[in-house]
């Protein structure tokens, strides 16, 4: 079968390279649409991935709608010379778009409910959506299933990934103190319009605390100030998750990488204004820490909280939420498959 996938972020890189490697192995044709965007196409060259970019990412709703209008037209260019027989994405507003157009099923994964642009653009067109069991917005009527845990659980489910402290030391891991990571975004990404990220005065405050008792890595979006430069993590882009797992918070914006960490065993402080079915659903597990008002007192308190939680109770929670979820690289090649034709 022909299997084009389509990519636009860095952690639409992780959740694929699995299912992809999955699917080549088992003979399968797979075309990856790439997007110049952060580190996806410097993740995709580390994963060894053949990849064709088709788009730069905008900035604002009207780079971003120039850019939608671009990559549509160079998808449809790809499609129709790789000649698919199911295209997916995370997301997938192009892959639903063209999909309709040249009638080839179009498959999106998707796990963010606050979205309204990406949904008005995706789901009248696309022909089948998974989304996490805990997921509560907007849905394809009739389109829809669900998928039990996260999309986390398809690269880093226990049969998938397994921390090298090698590799972590490599990327800045200090095994002689304690060691903490922060996450910073750049809400610029469609589901983003309205939000921003911390002040320069609470990250500063935060780290010149934190870097009193553990070293700090500080993973970002946007460009640092430069006193902080020194924190900036500068290891390998497909080292960052066993560095991560090393370390005894995490602290960011990102929910999707306060996730990550929950699935290495890592406490993670979800330090936004924002809400998503999962970051709710693991908070609800006492296994993410939410602050809504961020600040540097808020999030001092929730690291303290952290500090004094027994590793015993702490890795009952994390144990009780993994038992029985299934590894979703496989689910999401039965589910390609399965919309593409052929047999499992």
């Amino acid at each position: 079968m022909n299997i084009l996938v389509d990519i636009v972020h860095p952690a639409d890189v992780l959740f694929f390279i699995n299912p992809i490697r999955k699917l080549q192995q088992r003979g399968h044709k797979v075309c990856i649409a790439s997007r110049d965007k952060d580190v996806t196409l410097a993740l995709l060259d580390a994963f060894e991935v053949e990849h064709q970019s088709i788009s730069k990412s905008g900035s604002g709703i009207i780079g971003l709608a120039l850019e939608l209008i671009k990559r549509d037209i160079a998808l449809f260019g790809l499609a129709k010379s790789f000649h698919p027989d199911v295209m997916c994405g995370f997301g997938g507003i192009a892959i639903s778009q063209v999909g309709k157009l040249i009638g080839v099923p179009s498959l999106s994964f998707y796990d963010t409910e606050r979205a309204p642009l990406q949904h008005k653009l995706t789901l009248p067109f696309i022909s089948h959506m998974y989304v996490p069991e805990s997921y509560n917005g907007p849905i394809a009527s009739n389109r829809t299933t669900r998928f039990p845990g996260t999309k986390d659980f398809s690269y880093l489910h226990p049969q998938n990934f397994t921390a090298n402290e090698t590799v972590a030391r490599a990327a800045g891991f200090d095994p002689d103190s304690s060691n903490i990571f922060i996450r910073l975004v750049g809400w610029k990404a469609n589901h983003d319009f309205g939000y921003r990220g911390w002040d320069e005065e609470t990250l500063r405050k935060l780290v010149r605390h934190l870097s009193g008792y553990a070293k700090v890595h500080i993973s970002s979006e946007i460009d640092l100030p430069g006193d902080l430069e020194v924190h900036a993590y500068r290891g390998p882009v497909q080292s960052v998750h066993h560095l991560l797992a090393h370390c005894d918070c995490f602290i960011g914006e990102s929910a999707t990488m306060a996730s990550e960490a929950v699935l290495l065993g890592v406490p993670a402080i979800y330090a936004a204004n924002d809400n998503r079915c999962y970051t709710d659903e693991l908070a609800a597990k006492g296994l993410i820490w939410k602050v809504s008002e961020v600040g540097f007192d808020a999030v001092r308190v929730a690291t303290e909280d952290i500090a004094r939680l027994e590793k015993s109770e702490w890795q009952s929670r994390v144990d009780d939420y993994l038992h029985g979820k299934p590894n979703l690289a496989d689910y999401v090649v039965d589910a390609v498959l399965q919309y593409a034709g052929a047999d499992r």
